[in-house]
């Protein structure tokens, strides 16, 4: 037969699919629905090989349940608004818009390209103003709701760009993209209250079976629910001061109090104080997330003032620290330097008491601690009435007196922070709301929405072009009709993709979504995506949708019934002498199987192998892949390399391997088709050779189906490489049951093929003379008395010594097996001339000769 043609199939093939609608999913209540979904990608002009292995991964799971028979939807849109578009106008003089829906055009052809199983009917991008209006209704309804509020908070200010910058934004205390001193401003901002739900979306993670459990631990530890006291301590001359602590059990082993440099107290000891006002000034350009600060060096700034442990009236400094979070608990906290590692490192740099309150189990009272905090389990001493106390029964203790007292209260407390959503972004969704000097804050009519950005802005000056263009954001109030203006912040971009998912449900609808659609669709029953996702869009998405049922707009709390994570794909790095990164592309590869730079002729370093990123130039082109080998063996690759969930290293060795594949599993099936459907009904009887294939045919189907139910997709790439080898392997006698056998299996190994290389698949189904397409084909059933070994292995021993074994049909008659076992050469050689005093046969396990 001719060689398989990637090229044409494939394109045939797709043209097929997309003009019958084979892909479109339609609301079916008479069939259990399936929604898959991968996280849906930033246009940023070409894909890459991440996201192959994530869509290849979705397509194949979307594939199979629809042979499985579920009602599939399998959409695709662009989380299209962001920075990088921003960017891309400020250096290539080219509008947001014009450069996103360009890249959008050129990579929805890159996508095709790869026969996945999408519903394009439901495509749409986040920058649409069809799509942004609806989230700008969905605003207003949530600020009704009392689910938004508008209050001061400190942000990271970048003075070049006059913007806000997210903690992820700042890179040693510095803006990402001007280089310049990050300052800590406190700005009026609008926030979604994430953190009404905080125990809700903490408690129901353990309700996510299907959830990896490193993501539900990086939930829960973002989330950061304690349980903890607040206690006050007096202050001469000032209020109370209120800290919050999860180790009321160490009050006896206080050395000093440390309150943020945002702290009212301390901004208000710093009003007369020059240098404290220096300190916090410096406090606000530094570190500002929790992974930086824990690396930097710890300071304080002691302010003078002292402050009463409420037990033993004893007196502790108060200093400002630079490690301490406004934002966390009430921005103060006691420190108990014995038993936490940065308390005792900072005492000892600021000469404070180190007193040691908790033994060891083994030690006595005379136990302290040096240089390492004790932070292990023991018994309270030097501790007044907690002496003795386990530190669960020294916590209930001192909470219990302090409630008592009236100076503390048991409370819990959460890391999350109500969710920052003002951009100060052009490329972004306008905020609906108009401020006006007579009303206040006033929502935009919704019969006024969506409030579209201006296509005419400028990008030659620092900050939101919004802020400067000379008429958009001048308005008449709705109340007064008096002049007003817009609110120039958009949402954070996470607000796009925190819905989407239940917008396809019903993307051409009038409202945000159709309740009915989504009744029916909702919760996304299979999400894919990268775990650097884990926390943030995550977490969003489970809170947008609880926002959505309390205004009714879902009947579900969780978006994401079952999520799974892929490993990255890598690739081997090349430099020169220099360090300066090399395209593959470049380099001369020679005989002794080092590599040269062409130009230069310079010897080239091979790195290890990292993620695939422009900026090491080690990208390999997903279009280049394809137009070589063809989208089912890049698919092919990706699924067979690695576990899913691992990184997967990308190899030209490995794609060639794949492509030869592809070639023999053709010839194997082109090549057996020969009287192929001649025997129509299974026969009675079959040889050994097709009963074994059978039995390989009829475990493939299940274990195959298992394996894409598990997302172990090598596995089940191995056992179709087992399938199509036996399949190979068979020399048809001819007989009725050899023909039939052959026939099952060639009909099954393209079935079971076909969530992975649909095009090679369909191509061969059509070649079988099958009626219709094998997309359209239900799942094989596995049969399970066929999956069952028909043969046993026997061993024959004489005089209770292993002589030889020999294959029997199961449960065979003891005579029968006897008369084989006594055929056997080397049995006959091991008897010789002594006389034959027994045969004992144990069925299908064991022949015993004595002589």
């Amino acid at each position: 037969m001719t060689r398989y043609n990637a090229a044409l199939t494939e394109a045939k093939w797709q043209k097929i699919w997309a003009d019958s609608e084979t892909f479109t999913a339609k609301l079916d209540p008479s069939k259990p629905k399936y929604y898959v979904l991968e996280m849906f990608p930033y246009p940023s002009g070409k894909i890459h090989m991440g996201h192959v292995r994530n869509y290849t991964q979705g397509d194949v799971v979307a594939r199979y349940r629809r042979a499985k028979g579920f009602n599939v939807m399998h959409p695709m849109g662009w989380d299209a608004f962001g920075m990088p578009a921003e960017n891309a106008a400020m250096e290539h003089n080219v509008h947001p818009a014009k450069w996103t829906y360009e890249n959008i055009d050129h990579m929805r052809g890159q996508l095709k390209q790869m026969g996945l199983s999408l519903d394009w009917s439901r495509e749409f991008a986040t920058c649409d103003p069809e799509y942004y209006g609806q989230e700008q209704k969905m605003f207003l309804d949530f600020l009704e709701a009392g689910l938004v509020s508008r209050k001061e908070s400190w942000v990271n200010w970048d003075p070049v760009d006059n913007t806000v910058l997210a903690n992820e934004q700042v890179i040693d205390g510095c803006g990402w993209r001007s280089g310049a001193p990050v300052e800590r401003r406190l700005l009026s901002q609008w926030f979604l209250k994430i953190t009404d739900y905080a125990d809700e979306l903490n408690a129901a993670l353990d309700n996510l079976p299907r959830w990896p459990e490193k993501v539900r631990t990086m939930q829960k530890n973002w989330i950061g629910r304690s349980e903890g006291l607040r206690l006050f301590f007096d202050i001469e001359d000032h209020d109370p001061l209120e800290v919050y602590t999860t180790r009321p059990d160490t009050i006896f082993g206080a050395c000093g109090m440390a309150i943020a440099a945002d702290h009212p107290l301390a901004e208000k000891l710093a009003q007369d104080n020059p240098a404290l006002q220096k300190f916090i000034t410096e406090c606000r350009t530094g570190a500002t997330t929790e992974e930086a600060m824990e690396k930097m060096e710890k300071k304080g700034f002691d302010t003078g003032i002292v402050a009463r442990t409420p037990f033993e009236d004893r007196a502790l400094p108060v200093f400002v620290a630079n490690f301490v979070l406004m934002e966390y608990g009430t921005g103060a906290i006691f420190m108990s330097a014995a038993h936490d590692q940065r308390d005792l490192d900072f005492a000892h740099k600021y000469n404070l008491d180190v007193r040691t309150v908790i033994r060891p189990e083994g030690e006595d009272d005379s136990y302290a601690v040096s240089t390492e905090a004790y932070i292990g389990p023991g018994k309270l001493f030097n501790s007044e009435f907690l002496d003795g106390m386990t530190i669960k029964d020294a916590k209930a203790e001192v909470a219990r007196r302090a409630e008592d007292g009236d100076f503390g209260k048991k409370t819990i407390n959460f890391r999350l922070r109500d969710w920052g959503i003002s951009r100060q972004r052009y490329w972004g969704c306008p905020i609906p709301i108009i401020h006006c000097e007579h009303c206040g804050i006033v929502p935009v009519p919704k019969s006024d929405l969506p409030v579209v950005l201006p296509d005419d802005v400028s990008f030659d000056k620092p900050g939101n072009p919004l802020t400067h263009h000379g008429t958009w954001q001048h308005v008449d109030c709705p109340s007064c009709t008096k002049p007003a203006r817009r609110e120039t912040d958009t949402f954070d971009t996470f607000i796009d993709s925190s819905w989407y998912f239940a917008r396809f449900c019903s993307p051409k609808s009038a409202d945000p979504v159709d309740t009915d659609a989504t009744d029916y669709w909702m919760p996304v029953d299979q999400y894919v995506g990268g775990v650097e996702h884990a926390i943030l869009h995550l977490l969003y998405s489970r809170f947008y949708t609880r926002a959505m049922k309390e205004i009714g707009l879902s009947s579900v709390e969780e978006p994401f019934d079952g999520l799974f994570t892929q490993g990255m794909v890598c690739h081997e790095t090349y430099a020169d002498a220099k360090g300066n990164w090399i395209l593959p592309a470049d380099l001369t590869h020679n005989e002794d199987g080092s590599f040269t730079e062409k130009k230069t002729g310079e010897p080239v370093t091979i790195g290890r192998s990292v993620k695939m990123s422009k900026s090491r130039k080690n990208v390999v082109d997903p279009t280049e892949i394809i137009d070589q080998y063809g989208a089912d063996t890049a698919r092919w690759f990706m699924l067979s390399d690695s576990p899913p969930e691992r990184d997967l290293e990308w190899t030209e060795e490995g794609v060639e391997g794949a492509w030869r594949f592809t070639q023999r599993l053709w010839r194997t099936v082109t090549v057996s088709m020969e009287g192929l459907g001649k025997v129509a009904s299974e026969p009675d009887n079959f040889s050994k050779a097709a009963q074994d294939l059978r039995r390989m045919c009829h475990v493939s189907i299940d274990a195959v189906g298992r394996d894409i139910e598990d997302f172990h997709f090598n596995n089940a790439v191995a056992q179709i490489y087992k399938f199509s080898n036996a399949v190979a392997a068979i020399k048809s006698d001819g007989s009725d049951g050899d023909v039939f056998a052959l026939g099952e299996a060639l009909t099954v190994l393209v079935q079971l093929v076909a969530p992975m290389m649909p095009h090679l698949a369909e191509e061969m189904w059509q070649m079988m003379g099958k009626e219709g397409i094998v997309t359209d084909m239900l799942w094989p059933e596995a049969q399970v008395k066929l999956m069952q070994k028909n043969t046993v292995t026997i061993a024959i021993q004489v005089k209770g010594k292993l002589r030889d074994t020999i294959e029997v049909a199961k449960d065979m008659d003891k005579a029968e097996v006897e008369k084989l076992a006594l055929a056997c050469e080397k049995i006959q050689k091991a008897v010789g001339e002594s006389p034959i005093r027994k045969v004992i046969v144990v069925p299908n396990r064991i022949v015993n000769i004595v002589i």
